[in-house]
């Protein structure tokens, strides 16, 4: 026995409201959902239109989906086809073409297009599988696959389909593969005798500018054992190795920007006559 319409419209609300609770940390109450997340309205209002998109009203669904885009910000063709808890967080810029799909799981946050390349009749705006993640500012364009719980981050610019599981990031959007933490246990070490963290908050953040550091710390620790056996090597010619570095833990790492402006002052102006020269002059 199928369950009542209405139960299952229910049903349906109280999944949406239980999405929000779930991926935004800041909701307090459903009240608060209901009256002031713009995502979760122009969700809504996006089932409807959708709605009478298939029973072959565009034109009431065309009004009833520019209504939503005045009131939220958030624009979504009546024709996109979007599964269960979806969620649009902030909402602000968001573009959903006609022919997108979306998957089951996905979140979208604001600034987010789901656009076409071609002006060409049929599938033109990318298909998203369950579980992806957009980040705010992305462009994801053309008839392309995202795979289930890809990652794409903030302000790229998808082109190609990405493999399930995997992160997008960069203009062109480039694949990132996450390198396990046992892959080089030696950065940690090193970074903590530096004095920062070696963009290790998420070790398997998909960051151009944590890979390049990692690199460096790769470098840095080769370097220490090169330096450390041609030491040892001196040592057994009988010869004396000199060489004075401090040890990394005793290095002071200047942060404060007072610190900054002081040496800055004292630094010397390039081609500034000397106080010799001024003197004689």
């Amino acid at each position: 026995m199928k369950p009542a319409r209405g139960n299952s419209v229910f049903q349906r609300l109280k999944e949406e409201i239980a999405v929000v609770f779930e991926r935004d940390p800041a909701a307090r109450n459903t009240f608060e959902i209901v009256l002031t997340y713009p995502g979760f309205h122009a969700v809504l209002m996006h089932r409807a239109a959708h709605r009478l998109w298939n029973f072959k009203l565009p034109l009431l669904a065309r009004i009833l989906s520019n209504i939503s885009r005045l009131l939220t910000g958030i624009e979504i063709h009546p024709g996109a086809a979007i599964g269960k808890r979806f969620f649009i967080d902030h909402g602000m810029g968001v573009v959903i073409g006609e022919t997108a799909v979306i998957g089951d799981d996905c979140t979208l946050y604001h600034g987010v297009t789901l656009g076409g390349t071609s002006w060409e009749k049929g599938k033109r705006h990318p298909t998203l599988g369950n579980g992806v993640v957009v980040g705010a500012g992305a462009k994801v364009l053309g008839p392309i696959e995202i795979g289930e719980k890809a990652r794409v981050g903030s302000n790229s610019v998808v082109v190609r389909d990405v493999p399930a599981g995997m992160t997008v990031v960069g203009v062109p959007g480039n694949l990132i593969q996450p390198k396990k933490e046992a892959d080089a246990p030696h950065r940690g070490e090193i970074a903590e005798k530096m004095g920062f963290d070696a963009y290790g908050v998420t070790r398997d953040a998909a960051d151009p500018v944590a890979h390049a550091v990692n690199c460096m710390l790769d470098h840095i620790h080769v370097m220490d054992q090169r330096m450390e056996k041609m030491c040892q090597s001196m040592k057994a010619l009988g010869m004396e190795a000199q060489f004075d570095l401090p040890s990394l833990d005793q290095c002071e790492i200047i942060s404060t920007a007072d610190e900054l402006e002081r040496l800055d002052g004292d630094a010397p102006v390039a081609n500034s006559p000397s106080k010799s020269t001024v003197d004689n002059n």
